[in-house]
């Protein structure tokens, strides 16, 4: 629920008192006093059917009304709420200026927003009233401005139930994607117990759902909120008391070997704390982990923080900020792997009901931005959380107990409109295999932004049965880097600059073991045309260079140089030896002995494609190393 709600169950009844009401029928007082008893002990059905005989036996007893209306609000049952307030008030207009928040809360429930606005102006007319409770009802004055707005500006909803395999009379909830859209994993509730479930996509449907692992799942602890890595090798999950939790819920990690879920592990400090920690999300990088804390330095209520991982491990907490977190509750963050697009629920900002689904989009300066709304019918009165989407930002995922579906909260994709759809990013996908045997092996597997050099995905000696899978923005330029130890490097880039489909990369790559005459194409070495200046973005494919040769110091390699046909033949031949001489310069400065390298240019003679087309040209200028002696 969105406030305390003002329940003003502070009207006990106390004999000693001689507390005056506004009935004088005994049987009446009596009911109502056991009312308040059960109240106490937090006995709310209870409570709501003796206060029902309070009004039986006296219709005009206001304050039995009012209490009713309280019960009825803190249990959810607004329709009920409704009608005991409007009846208090018509009892007596002046019982109780509490009665018109209260009211105005129900209305907004019901999706009354003109009513609700009446009721809280009504409210905010009496003098006497603290500033905290004038606050909140200022802020359920704009949440009804903003919702009137809304629902006269519907944006497209089309929500599409995934169906029985996904859905069951049980709860499922907090539903995350693999960028490929090859696994679903979310969370089912049966009775008391939170359990992670999955399931695959074989030809355009989802299979039955099946426990996630024995490993993770546990017949005693719940485990609830979590997020999964692109790749789907990693989750990072909510785990409550578990013996080794550090506060009531903390986040794990767990990570995928080729046959099962590995045993999580705590995070630990500084991300868990004695408190509460929950619902995690790790961007596509993998570096940065965003979460939901009740810890000291917030601006209120839960608020949403995120840590960075460095070389001595996870570094210390930051706050998103105001233009994220409000006096209320910020929950469910999700970062899209563009890494600039943040998606939230909150009951801080101006919404239409409960929690509300928000986006926040990074500005220039690398700041959040004030959240937007993602408008209604998308939001509603009820409570809305748990959003997710796919890499490509087209279609969100989410649960819902409003729509009909198989029975509790079900879980719901649709197409998400065009103004909330995050930037457009594609994904690579790869497996690496031996180039002798054919068989998947492990490799390292590093992505690099070619304009800054800064590295946007490193997975290490962890691959699952040779595959990889990794999310990149359109309007970059990338370069990808594959070693292993006992083999030559492997190198790719991908220019995504003018890219507006988002369509995937899908690439086999075979490793050579490290032999004499064994070759490997450097193809994220640039120069300018017609020049043998190394550009910046070079530097990240030598560097692997430098690594390689520092981890096989017996090897000698020779630096290899090609042109395309372009051009008269000696220019060509002239060229391809100065770029080659250039990359050995490089080595040379930064400490590999000489009497490893040889350098040669062979111009145009070794072409590997045709010089007919642009792209053929563009794979015939290149840079390569052959193993002279191993």
């Amino acid at each position: 629920m969105r406030y305390l709600l003002m329940l003003l169950l502070s009207l006990p009844f106390c004999a000693s008192a001689q507390r005056q009401y506004s009935t004088n029928n005994k049987e009446a007082i009596k009911f109502y006093a056991l009312a308040d008893e059960s109240i106490n002990y937090q006995q709310y059905e209870k409570a709501a059917e003796l206060l029902k005989q309070a009004i039986a036996a006296d219709d005009q007893f206001t304050e039995a009304h009012y209490q009713l209306g309280a019960v009825y609000l803190y249990t959810q049952q607004y329709p009920e709420a409704w009608a005991q307030y409007l009846k208090t008030i018509a009892l007596n207009p002046n019982f109780n200026r509490a009665v018109y928040l209260n009211l105005g809360n129900v209305d907004i429930m019901l999706g009354k927003y003109a009513d609700a606005k009446e009721a809280l102006q009504k409210y905010t007319s009496f003098n006497e009233i603290m500033a905290k409770d004038r606050a909140t009802a200022q802020k359920l004055i704009a949440d009804c401005d903003f919702s009137i707005q809304a629902i006269q500006h519907p944006v497209i909803f089309k929500p599409e139930n995934l169906g029985t395999s996904i859905n069951t009379n049980a709860d499922e909830y907090l539903p995350n994607v693999t960028a490929d859209e090859s696994t679903l994993i979310f969370t089912r509730k049966i009775g008391n117990n939170e359990d992670f479930y999955q399931s695959k996509k074989l030809n355009g449907k989802w299979t039955t759902a099946t426990g996630l692992s024995r490993n993770i799942n546990t017949p005693d602890y719940n485990e609830g909120a979590q997020s999964l890595t692109q790749d789907g090798q990693y989750l990072f999950f909510t785990g409550c008391m578990r013996p080794d939790g550090l506060g009531r819920c903390d986040i794990f990690l767990s990570h995928k070997n080729s046959t099962d879920w590995d045993k999580p592990f705590n995070l630990g400090p500084p991300i868990n704390t004695p408190g509460w920690e929950s619902q995690p999300s790790i961007s596509a990088d993998g570096r940065t982990l965003y979460f939901v804390s009740l810890r000291k330095g917030g601006y209120g209520g839960y608020d949403i923080w995120k840590s960075t991982i460095t070389d001595k491990g996870w570094s210390e907490p930051e706050n998103l900020g105001p233009n994220i977190n409000t006096p209320g509750d910020e929950q469910s963050p999700f970062i899209h792997p563009d890494d600039q697009t943040l998606y939230f629920s909150s009951n801080g900002w101006p919404g239409l009901g409960s929690k509300d689904l928000f986006l926040s989009r990074k500005g220039a300066d690398g700041k959040w931005q004030k959240p937007e709304n993602l408008g209604y019918p998308i939001n509603s009165s009820g409570d809305e959380n748990g959003l997710t989407l796919t890499a490509n930002g087209a279609y969100a995922f989410f649960s819902s107990n409003n729509l009909k579906g198989a029975g509790g909260y079900d879980i719901y994709t649709f197409e998400l409109p065009e103004k909330l759809r995050p930037n457009m990013v594609t994904y690579v996908k790869g497996t690496v295999k031996d180039a002798k045997t054919k068989q998947p092996i492990d490799a390292d597997v590093q992505i690099v932004d070619l304009k800054t050099n800064q590295t946007i995905f490193k997975n290490v000696n962890a691959l699952n049965q040779g595959q990889f899978l990794a999310t990149l923005n359109v309007g970059k330029d990338y370069g990808l880097n594959i070693s292993r130890p006992g083999y030559l490097f492997y190198s790719e880039n991908f220019s995504l600059s003018n890219q507006k489909t988002g369509k995937p990369f899908l690439i086999d790559v075979d490793l050579q073991g490290i032999e004499a005459g064994k070759k490997s194409v450097l193809r994220n070495i640039f120069f300018d045309t017609n020049k043998f200046t190394l550009k910046p973005e070079s530097k990240s494919e030598l560097e692997k260079l430098i690594v390689f040769l520092s981890i096989n110091p017996k090897v000698i390699i020779e630096i290899s140089g090609f042109t395309d046909n372009v051009g008269d033949a000696k220019s060509n031949q002239l060229l391809s030896e100065n770029r080659a001489k250039a990359v050995y310069q490089y080595l040379v400065t930064n400490k590999i002995a000489a009497a490893r390298l040889t350098f040669k240019g062979y111009g145009a003679t070794q072409p590997m494609a045709s010089n007919t087309t642009e792209e053929g040209r563009r794979r015939n200028r290149r840079t390569e190393f052959k193993v002279v002696s191993d």
